[in-house]
């Protein structure tokens, strides 16, 4: 037997609180960005009524919000309304308010709506355009919910409370090992690619940049072929992602200019503060590639090994120079060929570059195999975490005697 959420809650209903509030006084204010950043909700914000009295979603106290556009929906943002100032709140447009009626119990609807197959049907009914479709009202008035008391409600939500508390606080810790193998990961880079006694040589002496090509729809000629295309997208700071490369027409003179050889060092033009600069090897993953002209192609000449600069790209030294001298924007900043040129790097000789190199990559391939498995466990436990929710809600786990298995 089912109800739909409709029995349970109030869809987006009045909010007397909120009206019975003067204009001065002030509510909990969420915009949306404060639904999707964290699981922890931010709930410090606050505004007159006067401020959010039109144009705003309001809820009040117990109150459950479900944001309503991709990806927040998805991602399953959904939280109880509770401390709020006044009892009342006013947020983005993009949520749609339950308000549990008498005889259900509020953390386990809000655990309803965070259900997997709550989920799942949700996006299924998307309507909109790509890129901004939200979850209807009537898909949310009529989920059916498996009928259950309210004892049975509350002992879902104690079961499921410390069960994904258990599980959250594990991840949690495994979220604090990553940051310490990442500030692992630059530390044993700063000691093994940078001495005191190294030699410092501007880059322009050692390297040349090769600019890249733009896409032109009307570069077609009878001399055109069709060449991939590395764009900023592949380019990582620690690696290349060729999951989706693109190909281009492109003139065959300039396609020869603006081709990738083994052992450049790729570096964007642009992006966020503390990847820029940061260098990527190319080793001939595909051939006869080209690169954007976003895309600086470092080349080293005989002096310098690209292993040595791609990995000295990511030492401290590094990372000041860029961050210094990158133009800076509101969220991203860039550099230019000329800064790039002007990197005075260390320059031991070339075998102990490689000497260098090598024993740099010896170790951080071992962090790296470290945090391959701290992600992986990271994401065994929000699997494990959203089934129990979904057993637990659908009436396939018997919460009395269950245990999530995380301790």
């Amino acid at each position: 037997m089912s109800l739909r959420i409709r029995h349970l809650a109030e869809v987006n209903p009045s909010t007397p609180r909120f009206d019975r509030l003067s204009p001065d006084e002030h509510v909990t204010f969420m915009p949306l960005e404060a639904v999707w950043a964290d699981h922890r909700l931010d709930m410090s914000r606050t505004r007159p009524k006067s401020e959010v009295s039109t144009g705003y979603t309001r809820f009040q106290e117990n109150d459950i919000i479900v944001p309503k556009v991709t990806p927040t929906f998805q991602a399953g943002r959904s939280a109880i309304m509770s401390v709020l100032t006044n009892n009342a709140g006013a947020g983005s447009t993009e949520l749609h308010i339950l308000r549990p009626k008498q005889g259900t119990e509020s953390r386990f609807l809000r655990y309803v709506v965070t259900s997997t197959p709550f989920l799942s049907m949700g996006v299924a009914s998307f309507q909109g355009v790509a890129g901004l479709q939200r979850v209807p009202e009537d898909f949310i008035r009529d989920f059916p919910v498996a009928r259950m008391s309210m004892q049975e409600q509350r002992r879902i939500a104690d079961f499921l409370d410390a069960e994904t508390s258990k599980i959250d606080k594990v991840k949690r810790l495994r979220s604090v090992q990553l940051s310490l193998l990442a500030e692992r990961e630059r530390a044993v880079i700063d000691r093994y690619m940078v001495t005191e006694t190294d030699q410092r040589v501007a880059l322009s002496r050692l390297c040349r940049i090769q600019t890249g090509v733009t896409v032109d729809s009307s570069r077609k000629t009878d001399n055109s072929e069709l060449r991939p295309y590395l764009r900023v997208a592949n380019v990582k700071a620690d690696g290349l992602d060729l999951t989706d490369v693109t190909s281009i027409l492109v003139d065959r003179p300039q396609a020869k200019r603006a081709e990738l050889r083994f052992g450049d060092v790729l570096m964007t033009e642009g992006g966020d503060i503390d990847k820029l600069g940061r260098g990527t090897l190319w080793s001939g993953e595909i051939d006869g590639c080209l690169h954007q002209n976003h895309v600086f192609a470092v080349r080293p000449g005989p002096r310098i090994s690209g292993h040595y600069l791609a990995l000295l790209t990511r030492t401290t030294l590094a990372r000041s120079y860029f961050e210094m001298t990158g133009a800076k924007t509101t969220n991203l900043a860039s550099t230019s060929a000329s800064k790039i040129l002007a990197f005075r790097v260390p320059l031991p000789s070339l075998s102990e570059q490689k000497r260098r190199a090598h024993a740099t990559t010896q170790e951080i391939t071992k962090i790296s195999e470290l945090a391959t498995t701290l992600n992986q466990q990271i994401k065994l436990l929000t699997e494990r975490r959203q089934a129990l929710i979904t057993a637990a809600v659908t009436g396939q786990l018997d919460v009395t005697t269950a245990r999530s298995g995380v301790h």
